[in-house]
């Protein structure tokens, strides 16, 4: 028995350098199946680290949202599933597709020389037929046509103040307009007048954002500007970034042909190559929705009546804008889009409130030298949106002393929404189309921080 355990032993022995080479060429061929499957998933990008490297370049912006409580992942999803579909909802109900605006007025900074060079740049007015009942008033004697050569109708200049039940008219220390004016005041259909491309370019139009930022916007990058005064700053520049997106997303791409589309090389070019501007953007999207939301109780309790004919539509306004303002999806994601108590605190204070708001009515005076007429519609309507959103956040102290002492004129709510859609559909466009006009027209470099004129 022992002899044959040390026969065996023996020969083990002697097949041990056999099985030694067997073993080192199985782990030869194993290596170089696990080299081949990594260059061929690297070339495919099915490893896991390329699959994180081109994840983390298709999210380029993570984290938090600057000077905000929600970050960008946050964002997208909250917007995409749920604010993005519910604007586009509200924006076409009757009660928010009209707009009060003064669309003729005098520059009072500058002679107004502008012109626009396209038919695209007329507003065409509100046709007689289509116009709620409840706006109305007698219509003034002219019938002005649209450039376009469309009859849109006589257009009702006058304000029926008493429109809405509840509705009071009040001013806004943030904004310049005196909607009392009714005489000059014109409502406009904006879905007949959306916000694109109007080739309103050239020295008139630079003037414009010249002067607000220069005149009436601290520079950013100044390391001695205070808090509030960036974020007027960045306000400005989320929504210039913004403006710039909606003629991006539908411009003229053959004007002989009139055919419209994306320029992608244009928001490369003038916001995605700026990181500032796109993170400005978001900024000024979470601003203005804080506002909306800090406002629920009064948007929710607010009447959005335009008249018998309209009662399923109403009915259907009202019902979109709870939806809207108590989400729960949006309440448990991001609660609080930004914090407007930590500002106006110190001595300084009131003082600086009063400093930003004259410059905000500078800016708001500005769009009356717009020198294309859409383009000063959405201008007007987004800065009284923009202001609005400051008179909910800033005007009255607390949550409590809210819901008793605000008060806001229909059309400061008509403007409030409809820029917090144009904001809502700009942040979709960026985070969906980014990566592809990245690739057309980007080339993997991006510009420094700077200030915009």
């Amino acid at each position: 028995m022992a002899d044959t355990d040390v026969g065996n032993v023996n020969a083990k022995e002697k097949r041990s350098p056999k099985r030694l080479i067997l073993l080192i060429g199985a782990i030869a061929v194993v290596a170089a199946a696990v080299l081949l499957n990594a260059q061929n998933s690297s070339i495919f990008g099915f490893t896991g680290k390329i699959c994180n490297c081109r994840k983390a370049e298709k999210q380029k912006y993570i984290g938090m949202v600057e000077d905000c409580c929600c970050d960008y992942e946050t964002v997208n999803k909250l917007n995409t599933e749920v604010l993005h579909p519910l604007l586009q909802d509200l924006v076409k109900t009757p009660f928010y597709r009209y707009f009060k605006v003064k669309l003729w007025c005098d520059c009072p900074f500058w002679p107004d020389d502008g012109m626009c060079r396209l038919r695209d740049c007329s507003v065409c007015e509100c046709p007689e037929s289509e116009f709620p009942e409840p706006f109305k008033k007698a219509l003034s004697k002219d019938n002005p046509v649209c450039q376009e050569g469309k009859p849109q109708g006589a257009v009702d200049r006058t304000v029926d103040t008493r429109a809405f039940t509840g509705w009071t008219v009040t001013d806004n220390p943030w904004t310049s307009d005196d909607e009392t004016d009714n005489g000059e005041m014109t409502y406009v259909n904006l879905l007949l007048n959306p916000e694109r491309y109007t080739g309103y370019i050239g020295p008139s139009a630079r003037r414009i954002w010249d002067a607000i930022y220069s005149e009436n916007c601290p520079k950013y990058a100044s390391e001695q500007s205070c808090q509030e005064e960036k974020i007027l700053y960045k306000l400005v520049s989320g929504l210039h970034s913004s403006i710039t997106v909606h003629i991006a997303s539908d411009y003229l791409l053959d004007e002989a042909k009139n055919v419209w589309g994306q320029n992608l090389t244009l928001l490369y070019d003038r916001v995605l190559r700026y990181p500032d501007r796109v993170r400005n953007l978001y900024f000024t999207f979470l601003f203005v929705l804080r506002a909306v939301t800090k406002a629920e109780n009064y948007l929710v309790e607010a009447e959005y009546e335009t008249g018998k004919d309209n009662v399923i539509e109403d009915l259907k306004t009202k019902s979109l804008m709870k939806q809207l303002v108590s989400d729960p999806k949006t309440r448990a994601a991001c609660p609080l889009p930004f914090d407007e108590a930590k500002l106006w605190k110190g001595q300084r204070g009131p003082e600086l409130k009063q400093q930003i708001q004259k410059q905000f009515r500078n800016i708001s005076a500005i769009m009356d030298c717009v020198g294309c007429e859409k383009c000063r519609l959405w201008g007007k309507l987004q800065i009284l949106g923009l202001g609005t959103a400051l008179k909910i956040l800033f005007t009255v102290n607390g949550e409590d002393n809210l819901r008793h002492n605000l008060e806001l004129q229909r059309n400061e709510v008509i403007a409030l929404m409809n820029l917090l859609n144009r904001l809502s559909e700009s942040v979709r466009f960026v985070h969906e189309m980014s990566p592809v006009a990245e690739r057309i027209a980007g080339d993997g470099k991006t510009k420094p921080n700077h200030n915009r004129t």
